[in-house]
């Protein structure tokens, strides 16, 4: 019989917390050409990644894959990321993401990164929600909300 750690079993934990509350999970494998010449992913890609990952969360509530049936388009106005760790070529990144606060025209998105269960970032993006061909600000609609879910309590950038 082996018996876990206390590290073990926290890591089991955070793991667990984390599947349980999330709103979504997104998965890629980091390439070769992702990387800089420290082997680690450019921190500008990861930018890339949390985009993403929101456009194929978004997508998965049209029954078509195309989020513009949902009459609304949203648009970045804001990123933050800080970094725990780096992630390599290789590494199987897991993006895990959901709203962390509405405001009238605007969300913002919280997303942890990692790979085997270690924190490699933490973001936040900030989103205005906008009119599909004009793009002008409208306030995010209650069924979008829905859609994206309730607020959840997680610890990004400020």
């Amino acid at each position: 019989m082996t018996l876990l750690t206390k590290t073990q079993l926290l890591i089991l934990d955070v793991k667990l917390l984390l599947d349980t509350i999330m709103a979504y999970n997104h998965q890629l494998r980091i390439r070769y050409g992702e990387c800089d010449q420290q082997g680690v992913v450019f921190n500008a890609n990861y930018m890339a990644y949390i985009d993403d990952a929101s456009e194929v969360w978004i997508r998965s509530f049209s029954p078509n894959g195309d989020y513009k049936e949902l009459n609304w388009e949203w648009m970045v106005v804001k990123s933050i990321i800080e970094w725990q760790s780096s992630a390599r070529n290789g590494d199987l990144l897991n993006i895990q993401m959901g709203v962390i606060r509405y405001g009238g025209k605007s969300f913002d998105l919280g997303s942890i990164g990692t790979v085997e269960r270690k924190t490699i970032f933490s973001a936040r993006t900030v989103c205005v929600s906008v009119e599909p061909e004009t793009y002008k600000l409208i306030p995010t609609p209650d069924s979008i909300q829905s859609l994206l879910g309730t607020l959840l309590d997680i610890q990004v950038p400020d």
